[in-house]
């Protein structure tokens, strides 16, 4: 089995970070793909980023050159650096993993990852 737990979510004003983290633990390693999902009230979960055991990212094009995933194998955390939020990021983020191959699987749909974090809440008031 694999834990996720994310934390790292607040609540801030338009234009203002915020830096999410992940730490994993059970039986994972570097060659999972791990990725950020987010959820707002009423609507479907999206995926926001991904990145493969090769180190390849991907983004939703809504987070692009504002978000930035990265992670530490060392540390087995996964982060999301997140600058200039709008009130359109708001919702619950939610760390997700999946033991397979880079360049394998569509990283920004939620049915393609088998492990997810409880969620943390990040809240942008314009």
């Amino acid at each position: 089995q694999v834990q996720l737990v994310e934390s790292g979510g607040g609540s801030v004003q338009s234009g203002g970070s915020l830096r999410l983290s992940c730490v994993a633990s059970g039986y994972i390693d570097s060659r999972f793909c791990m990725g950020w999902f987010r959820q707002a009230p009423g609507k479907e979960r999206e995926g926001v980023a991904a990145i493969d055991s090769d180190g390849s990212t991907n983004y939703a094009d809504s987070v692009k050159g504002r978000f930035t995933i990265s992670k530490d194998n060392a540390k087995y955390t996964l982060y999301l650096e997140m600058n200039n939020l709008k009130p359109e990021d708001t919702g619950m983020y939610y760390c997700a993993a999946d033991p397979r191959p880079a360049g394998r699987g569509a990283w920004y749909s939620s049915g393609e990852y088998n492990y997810w974090g409880q969620g943390t809440q990040v809240t942008v008031s314009s």
